[in-house]
């Protein structure tokens, strides 16, 4: 009686096993088949982004083709703003301003391209689980969980294209699992050809200033002594920003899905400096005065992140 019922106990709990590994398994050929369609197929549509009641909309057209990835993104609400992208080089028009900034794409990821191409590193902070399905912009979008380990992170709820792996919902979920920001397309259109004269800006041809965004060396001494595990530093420059006296050390943490902005900045140049802690939908900031700087902590997590790492921030003369 005792064999059997330990036959009896197997046969109910290791299915359940192996349906767990299943999933987690599949939820990663699912994050795998995101990460490298949003880099591979033609795709275009409308997408918005919504947190604390506030909805922006924007249109964005990508392609790919043997020079690599080109891509245009037309804000839609508020001051007319659009951003081109040729592989690495981003050029952003805001024509109230007159204003043209070049830059070079370091560490920004932006929707749907949210994932990195290397998913080694998720595992090991978020629990990975296959969801159900959806109907997204006419499509069937298979839903995947990321559920955080511990309290330095939020949780995220990614749909893609069933046929092509396109994401096309992405949810930011905190600790109460409700949602405190989200993208999704209301119209897409995957694969295809898209003209490349729709890839270029409206504003190209308008007078207007252009600003070469500066990328330097971060001065040296600056050190986060204890990032919350997972977080690892993946850029670390000095830039100059539009209506700043002085240059901003900034340096960028990730656990490859999350990133956490750090600026360091002389208080000489800044008119009303603040501290304290400010949230904005999933954005957290954390402000705070290190000798002579100001430094601000920033990202997609929760407040212990953005807490914990601007109380690391210190200077160690070199």
């Amino acid at each position: 009686m005792r064999k059997l019922r330990h036959v009896l106990l197997m046969l109910i709990f290791l299915p359940g096993v192996a349906l767990a590994e299943k999933a987690g398994g599949d939820g990663t050929a699912w994050l795998q088949k995101m990460a490298s369609a949003a880099h591979l197929i033609n795709y275009s549509g409308t997408f918005v982004y919504r947190h604390d009641g506030y909805m922006e909309t924007s249109r964005i057209l990508h392609v790919s083709d043997a020079s690599g990835e080109h891509e245009k993104l037309e804000v839609l609400d508020g001051p007319p703003r659009e951003i081109v992208r040729n592989n690495d080089e981003v050029i952003c028009y805001m024509p109230e301003s007159k204003a043209v900034v070049v830059e070079k794409r370091k560490s920004h990821k932006s929707f749907p391209a949210l994932l990195p191409v290397q998913l080694a590193g998720i595992a090991e902070n978020y629990t990975i689980k296959l969801g159900s399905v959806e109907r997204v912009a006419g499509y069937d979008c298979q839903n995947v969980m990321l559920e955080p380990r511990d309290v330095y992170r939020y949780g995220h709820r990614l749909c893609a294209d069933s046929a092509s792996g396109l994401l096309l919902k992405a949810s930011t979920l905190n600790e109460k699992n409700e949602v405190v920001d989200q993208f999704f397309f209301t119209q897409a259109s995957i694969g295809g050809t898209i003209d490349p004269e729709q890839l270029k800006s409206k504003y190209a041809a308008k007078p207007q200033v252009s600003i070469q965004n500066t990328q330097t060396e971060v001065d040296p001494g600056w050190l986060i002594k204890s990032p919350p595990a997972g977080f690892k530093k993946i850029m670390a420059l000095k830039r100059s920003f539009p209506g700043k006296k002085f240059p901003t050390n900034h340096l960028v943490f990730s656990d490859q899905l999350a990133a956490v902005s750090v600026f360091i900045e002389p208080l000489a140049g800044i008119l009303k400096p603040v501290s304290g802690l400010s949230s904005q939908g999933a954005i957290n900031v954390y402000t705070k005065a290190v000798g002579e700087y100001q430094v601000t902590v920033l990202g997609e997590v929760p407040a212990a992140t953005v807490t914990q790492i601007g109380n690391s921030v210190s200077f160690v003369a070199k």
